[in-house]
């Protein structure tokens, strides 16, 4: 068991490092390794981990607070509340339910959904339309991080 501070974590992507007590490079945090609620992960909390070897480094695995006497419980970070693009990240999430991450696609596999999307929804839109509406939906998941190359 290691113990460490989390350095930074990014909530939206759903990962982020922890720097070890005992020195060393920074090891990768993903929220699927955590054994707390998520909405206690940020900058400056002590966790202890286990270590695995990742395909990029050193990656942490069953994550918890560090167990300190005396340390009060911390509070669960609050999410602010929906704008509407949070809103739309969340209706795009991968599995189809309410999730406070967005997945990050590659622009074909959006594009291709989006497409799937549209002519499911609107069976009488032209191509021309699909096309017109597929470009600007594209344009605005681009700006708000939802796409990469």
């Amino acid at each position: 068991m290691v113990a460490g501070r989390v350095v930074r974590f990014d909530a939206t992507r759903g990962y982020g490092f922890i720097a070890p007590e005992t020195g060393g490079e920074d090891v990768f945090l993903h929220v699927n390794d955590l054994l707390i609620p998520e909405s206690y992960v940020r900058s400056g909390l002590e966790v202890e981990f286990e270590t695995e070897e990742g395909g990029r480094g050193l990656k942490a695995s069953s994550v918890r607070l560090a167990e300190r006497s005396g340390a009060p419980a911390p509070q669960p970070v609050r999410a602010p509340l929906p704008t509407p693009s949070t809103a739309a990240a969340t209706t795009l999430s991968a599995s189809g339910g309410e999730d406070s991450l967005c997945d990050v696609l590659g622009v074909e596999e959006y594009t291709r959904e989006v497409t799937e999307l549209l002519l499911k929804a609107g069976p009488r839109l032209t191509g021309e339309q699909i096309l017109e509406i597929r470009h600007e939906l594209l344009k605005a998941a681009e700006s708000h991080g939802w796409t990469e190359d």
